[in-house]
């Protein structure tokens, strides 16, 4: 998957991982062009100048700049900053690209990577200090338009959880203490890691409103000749979907990749024997791989000789692939092949007839099942809880936490100050999730025992 690089918090992606990553890039990609987003790049670097241009966006992510001072012997006259996030880079093209109403909507994603200088513990894919991902910003007329896309594309980081990487998320709201830094309102993906029992931000979309625009002065000429603001967006994924969905699946084994971001997603290894001559065993093997390219499979073959059969298996196991045909002597005299899923270790005899249809379906079983188990085990650890004995009960046992909520941003810090006394790690909101219990009249808030206003997801988090 990676390799340590001699920078502490930067890896190295080998060709597996990143396989999986133009997986991901590639249904995104399809889905964000459909809505009318147009890809572009922009400098890494930022200029002090416009960084600290937004008071409460350049605080949020003060601590994780990391900033260019010198060029060899000579201080630079103005450090500049590696990106944390291009906001402060395209806002003040932005301002000249957009004049008037005609110019609306603009739309723009690059693909790309960024820098943010983490304090705590590096891990590979989940808090690097460098890291893949895709920046959409985007610039709209009126409000309304704004928020349909904020939804539109928070949809579809959901489907690339879901229906890419089988990874059961929950949509919803952030809150004002949790939400981007400088901006109107966050949506986010959280995903759950049952093994730590903590939840994790798969994605964010957020509503920056007219803050950017006032302060990169981003103006336009409306039908009536009127000097507005622009409403926008920003929204990322990043290669921490990689982590989420190995951390979700994986095994004792190692890997279980879903099949629709597997690289291989069959491998067929040959079974030797006396009573069939290698070349003709092998020959069989490469006639159903063949077919099963030819339907759309990704197919690996595995006739390295210096290796047993047995080693191959667990090796390919390791690597996650989600199916693995063996073919013997008995296959070929059959026309038949043995088939062994790695996410459930389920073994089945397939004619050679149509087997490229007949993988195929298997394949999409087995993404389905991957999903359905996962969503399982996820609904089976989110607990309700409406007083703080009821909280800290569910939070010991690495459960996620819905509780009735005041939403005040007070009583959320207070809340993750109590917590840090008691848990390895603090507690926080996670998100309000758009899809609400019933919240009776008369209901108080878990911590300040103030009327309720929502339910919250709560929980330690990475």
């Amino acid at each position: 998957m990676i390799e340590y690089y001699d920078v502490s918090g930067c890896y190295i992606l080998r060709p597996w991982s990143y396989a999986m990553w133009e997986s991901i890039k590639d249904f995104f990609d399809a889905e964000i062009k459909k809505l009318g987003v147009k890809n572009a790049y922009f400098p890494l670097f930022v200029s002090e100048k416009a960084l600290i241009k937004e008071k409460d966006h350049v605080e949020g992510f003060a601590p994780e700049v990391a900033w260019v001072t010198r060029s060899g012997n000579s201080e630079l006259e103005e450090p500049i900053a590696v990106r944390p996030t291009s906001e402060t880079v395209m806002y003040p093209i932005f301002s000249k690209w957009i004049r008037s109403h005609r110019d609306l909507p603009l739309k723009l994603n690059q693909w790309c990577n960024v820098v943010r200088w983490e304090f705590k513990d590096p891990t590979p894919f989940i808090r690097s200090r460098e890291f893949l991902w895709q920046e959409g910003h985007t610039a709209f007329a009126t409000k309304p338009e704004a928020d349909e896309e904020v939804l539109a594309i928070l949809e579809l980081y959901r489907r690339v959880y879901e229906e890419v990487l089988a990874v059961p998320v929950i949509k919803g709201i952030k809150s004002e203490l949790e939400k981007f830094a400088g901006g109107l309102y966050t949506t986010t993906v959280e995903a759950f890691i049952r093994n730590t029992g903590r939840g994790i931000q798969g994605a964010t979309s957020h509503c920056l409103g007219q803050n950017f625009a006032k302060m990169f002065e981003i103006y336009f000429l409306n039908d009536n000749r009127e000097r507005k603001m622009v409403w926008q967006n920003s929204w990322g994924l990043t290669t921490r979907t990689i982590g989420v969905m190995v951390m979700v699946h994986g095994d004792d084994k190692g890997l279980v990749l879903p099949p629709r971001v597997a690289p291989v997603q069959v491998v067929i290894i040959h079974i030797p024997s006396k009573d069939i001559e290698t070349n003709v065993l092998i020959e069989s093997c490469k006639e159903i791989a063949k077919e099963l390219r030819d339907a759309g499979v990704r197919v690996e073959e595995d006739y390295r000789d210096n290796y047993k059969p047995g080693w191959k298996f667990s090796n390919w196991e390791m690597k996650g692939v989600p199916l693995r045909i063996e073919i013997g002597p008995k296959d070929v005299a059959s026309k038949q092949v043995k088939v062994v899923r790695r996410d459930d270790g389920g073994k089945d005899f397939i004619s050679v007839e149509n087997i490229g249809d007949s993988i195929k379906n298997l394949l999409d079983v087995v993404q389905k099942s991957m999903l359905e188990k996962a969503t399982r085990e996820r609904d089976s650890c989110i607990v309700q809880a409406r007083s703080w004995d009821e909280f800290m009960a569910a939070l010991n046992n690495k459960k996620l936490v819905m509780a009735p909520w005041c939403d005040e941003k007070e009583v959320e810090e207070q809340v993750k100050e109590r917590t840090k006394a008691d848990l390895s790690g603090a507690a926080k909101t996670l998100c309000m999730p758009f899809e609400q219990p019933e919240l009776p009249e008369g209901t108080v808030c878990f911590s300040s025992g103030k009327p309720a206003k929502k339910w919250a997801l709560w929980g330690r988090s990475y």
